[in-house]
């Protein structure tokens, strides 16, 4: 899946030769024979790389906090959700739904690296989400959506419908 994920993620910025990838471990670990040097390993590494290499720093984060956002967005990612057990999802969640109760994107009012990741890494949920789930995360539904209509984000997964007449409420368009 990260294999996916960083073809996407190169697609979005624009890279015009795609980089050539390897896994190692039994949880794939992603891996960037990267001509000028030693290879990098990791999602996060990776697409950090990537972001620099398309000369697009907005992606990281414009200032020190917002950087410290999108990277603990990027840790939260690989450590918690590529690694959850099944009766976590409705907690990981409800912390997800939570924390954007009053945001547009994962770093505040920016749409970051984060908000790819996460996107890429959630979709597998939101897919399998009932109508009834997805008005009870009502924050992560609209991110979700919002996200998955970002131009270019979506390259290799399919929609996700989110049906706004019954997810959000009549006096809420």
């Amino acid at each position: 899946m990260a294999l996916r994920e960083l073809g996407s993620l190169e697609r979005f910025l624009g890279l015009k030769k795609p980089n050539k990838y390897s896994t190692q471990g039994g949880k794939k670990v992603p891996v960037l024979q990267n001509n000028n040097g030693p290879a990098l390993i990791g999602l996060v590494t990776i697409a950090s790389h990537l972001v620099r290499e398309a000369k697009r720093p907005e992606l990281l984060g414009d200032s020190a906090e917002q950087r410290a956002v999108v990277q603990q967005w990027l840790e939260h990612r690989v450590t918690r959700l590529d690694n959850y057990a099944k009766e976590e999802v409705k907690v990981i969640l409800k912390e997800l739904n939570q924390y954007l109760e009053d945001k547009v994107y994962l770093a505040g009012n920016v749409f970051t690296l984060a908000d790819i990741l996460m996107y890429y890494g959630i979709h597998h949920i939101v897919v399998e989400l009932a109508i009834q789930e997805k008005e009870r995360y009502l924050n992560v539904t609209r991110w979700f959506d919002h996200i998955q209509h970002y131009p270019g984000v979506r390259h290799h997964l399919p929609p996700v419908v989110v049906l706004r007449n019954r997810v959000y409420p009549s006096g809420h368009h």
